[in-house]
């Protein structure tokens, strides 16, 4: 397991594109060759990812969103996995 770097400020990958399929009604990450349709949250927190936003700073952004749900735990670990696959930088 990854562990989130202190100071990171996590950015989609230049090959990355998120956006909205109104025909779907789906949020997707659109990368070369392949296209991934995100659930429940994942697109709020990757629209939070643009490079100036540290890690802690999308937690704090998200807790106000979703007051009680467990960001703290669950949002590092994702953007880990979400940058293990190369979609983020």
């Amino acid at each position: 397991m990854t562990v989130t770097v202190t100071g990171w400020r996590p950015a989609l990958a230049r090959s990355v594109v998120l956006r909205h399929d109104r025909v779907r009604r789906a949020d997707l990450l659109v990368l070369p060759e392949r296209v991934v349709v995100l659930s429940g949250q994942a697109a709020d927190v990757l629209r939070l990812c643009d490079g100036h936003r540290h890690v802690d700073e999308i937690v704090e952004e998200l807790t106000g969103r979703f007051p009680g749900a467990p960001v703290a735990a669950e949002v590092p670990r994702f953007l880990d996995r979400v940058r293990e696959e190369g979609w983020l930088r």
